[in-house]
């Protein structure tokens, strides 16, 4: 069983977390006054993603060592349990709060990387290629991440959709064996390599999707051909007092200046976005 993934995040709600603006206090107080109505994402009895997860990678296009070693640290921070606090894995414990029937969420492991910087199927990719390039993990039981490189296009991002996700066969002749996959785009940003952060967030966003609503009928809420899901439902929020248009307050790292919300493997911090939590209809934060 699988499930198909590619999602985006516009830069602008990165910038949101650096950017001053004289009126944002103001706001925030206003915002503060006035308390939106529970937010409910609905449970439509479909099956959840339990169990032992493996998450492969392919990496398209030119990518560093370093930048490959920030993803793959990320994807093993999510069940780290001894990484300081506040940690990715305590982030991605709030998945364990939706309904998996006899199970207890999803442990999510890192499996293979197939690294493509030849460009096999060129520098400007549709839908189907994305798919294509997924199949190439032959994995079972297994989520198939396809990474594209800053100077690769992928048509219609964030134009007239920024993601979506289904499901997909490795075979059209075998209706049984199912696979998943998920493309992450990297973010142009004007300092650092806030570019491959944008691409956790990304991730983070596809993952929990993928658990949540492998199939289409898990949780979400609206129409299921563009759902708002367990963190889509939460867009540009990542610390606290945030709400949609403020990112909120996150902390920042003394000797770089960064912002972060989260820690994990070897030492990496991370910006994640913010989780529905099914116990309290609240967009969920660590900070």
């Amino acid at each position: 069983m699988a499930f198909i993934h590619y999602f985006t995040i516009l830069t602008s709600l990165l910038l949101l977390l650096n950017r001053p603006d004289s009126a944002s206090a103001t706001t925030r107080k206003l915002a503060a006054l006035v308390r939106p109505p529970p937010l409910t994402l609905k449970y439509h009895n479909g099956p959840l993603l339990n169990g032992n997860v493996t998450v492969s990678l392919l990496w398209y296009g030119k990518f560093s060592p370093t930048q490959r070693s920030i993803i793959a640290d990320f994807i093993q921070s999510l069940n780290a349990p001894h990484a300081p606090t506040p940690s990715v894995a305590s982030w991605w414990q709030t998945t364990e709060r939706y309904k998996f029937g006899s199970g207890s969420g999803s442990t999510v492991i890192l499996g293979s990387q197939i690294l493509d910087e030849n460009y096999s199927l060129g520098k400007s990719l549709t839908t189907s290629q994305i798919i294509e390039l997924a199949s190439k993990s032959q994995r079972k039981n297994s989520i198939h991440v396809v990474l594209t490189a800053e100077d690769v296009t992928v048509d219609g991002f964030c134009m007239s959709r920024c993601g979506i996700h289904g499901s997909g066969f490795s075979d059209p002749k075998n209706k049984r064996e199912k696979f998943a996959y998920a493309w992450t785009p990297p973010l142009v940003a004007p300092n650092g390599d806030v570019g491959v952060d944008g691409m956790v967030i990304n991730l983070a966003t596809v993952l929990t999707g993928t658990v949540t609503n492998p199939f289409n009928n898990g949780y979400f809420q609206g129409p299921e051909t563009a759902p708002l899901e367990a963190v889509t439902a939460c867009t540009g929020m990542f610390g606290s007092g945030s709400y949609p248009g403020y990112a909120g307050s996150v902390l920042v790292d003394k000797s770089t200046g960064a912002s972060y919300n989260s820690q994990g493997v070897n030492g990496r911090k991370y910006l994640l976005p913010a989780m529905w939590d099914p116990k309290t209809s609240t967009c969920k934060t660590l900070v």
